[in-house]
């Protein structure tokens, strides 16, 4: 079967997943076992150094993950996949297996907070250089890629404030100058943007978010250059970050729905969006299917659909948050985002933590900004029970 002509969403079902499993069963066990037998030792030491297909010991990869990385694989159209214990595990694993002392790395200042800090404060320790550039300025971005960099690190959209990058644009620039594109593409899912079909060379996912989509298993998927995704697997193998057999079939089996969660979210998102811009209690709101929204164009071209994230600021200040948060009752007040409840946060308690109230403010993120993930609950009773919180402030 030729997976890779079928629509997402029969991938999101059968990658991975169609050939024979043991007893007949139509889902993908759960092998939980640490090492794998062989009464061959000829055979045995060919899986070892890659020669043969198998598995030897489940820090490498297992069944149950292999089934995982497969899927992803196919979804994105890569031609590798490998895994990590959390998504951070990924995004940490590449950066460092792809650079070390002397090399360069040019991204954009709205990363997500745990990879800002990466980039402030643990790949300069280890002499990497950074270079940081206005995210929404894509003159100044490639300016600083054209001088001269190893890897150029992309995230769109953006979180919190779903800012959009043009990857085919900044992809041809760092090509140029022979540099590694690596996108995180854990906002819009291979539902929504295909990051390799713009010229990325690896794409990245906490799949912990809308992969898995019901916020009960932590994992992040890496896939790609075949060359370079078997880089950082050999990495991520002495390093250990490894995902297990456990949260790698609940990713699984969260993805088999992931088409039509996104379709759902796709569409309340943007409803919820245009509601709130009218409101005279909110400054202003951040979502790419928005007309108004600066890269909104951008979007339209790379994208099939927006997002299940959008981001508001109140017309006041963080009391008004403190207000307005618990005032909701279809939401969880948690920091994490992708599942099938409505989840949200302000973004000095989730998304950016580790920074300062100056370095947000710096970033374009006010105090009174809140990261709204939207869950696949029936968007009138969201939309009404945003509306009587509002009404309260």
């Amino acid at each position: 079967m030729n997976l890779s002509a079928l629509q997402p969403g029969t991938q999101a079902i059968w990658a991975g997943e169609s050939d024979q499993h043991p007893n007949g069963a139509v889902t993908t066990p759960i092998v939980n076992s640490v090492a794998y037998a062989y009464n061959d030792l000829d055979h045995w030491h060919d899986v070892a150094l890659g020669r043969k297909d198998g598995f030897i010991y489940s820090r490498n990869t297992n069944p149950t993950v292999a089934a995982l990385e497969e899927k992803i694989r196919v979804m994105e159209g890569a031609a590798a996949a490998t895994s990590f214990a959390t998504g951070m595990g990924a995004i940490s694993n590449t950066l460092f297996a792809l650079t070390g002392p002397g090399k360069k790395i040019v991204s954009i200042k709205d990363t997500y907070g745990g990879t800002s800090r990466l980039f402030l404060d643990f790949l300069p320790a280890w002499q990497v250089a950074v270079t940081l550039c206005d995210t929404e300025d894509h003159d100044a971005i490639e300016a600083a890629i054209s001088k001269g960099c190893d890897l150029v690190y992309l995230e769109t959209p953006t979180n919190p404030t779903l800012k959009i990058l043009d990857l085919k644009r900044l992809s041809a620039t760092a090509h140029r100058v022979g540099a590694i594109v690596v996108v995180d593409n854990t906002f819009a899912t291979p539902i929504n943007q295909l990051p390799l079909t713009c010229g990325a060379d690896l794409v990245l996912h906490s799949a912990t978010k809308f992969l898995c989509g019901h916020s009960d298993a932590m994992g992040g998927l890496l896939c790609g250059n075949a060359e370079l995704v078997n880089k950082v697997f050999r990495f991520r193998e002495i390093n250990g970050a490894s995902l297990q057999a456990d949260p790698a079939y609940l990713i699984a089996r969260g993805m088999k729905t992931l088409e039509l969660r996104i379709e759902r979210q796709n569409a309340s998102a943007m409803k919820i969006a245009s509601f709130l811009q009218q409101h005279p209690k909110v400054k202003s709101v951040f979502y790419p299917g928005l007309p108004g929204h600066k890269g909104h164009d951008i979007a339209r071209s790379q994208m099939k659909g927006f997002g299940g994230i959008l981001s508001f600021a109140l017309d006041g200040d963080y009391d008004f948050v403190k207000k307005f948060l618990p005032s909701l009752q279809l939401v969880h007040l948690a920091a994490s985002l992708g599942s099938v409840s409505t989840l949200a946060g302000p973004p000095r308690t989730t998304s950016h933590v580790e920074l300062t109230e100056e370095q947000r403010r710096l970033l374009g993120i006010p105090e009174s900004l809140i990261r709204y993930s939207v869950g696949i609950e029936n968007v009138d009773d969201l939309l009404e029970d945003l509306s009587g919180a509002l009404s309260r402030l």
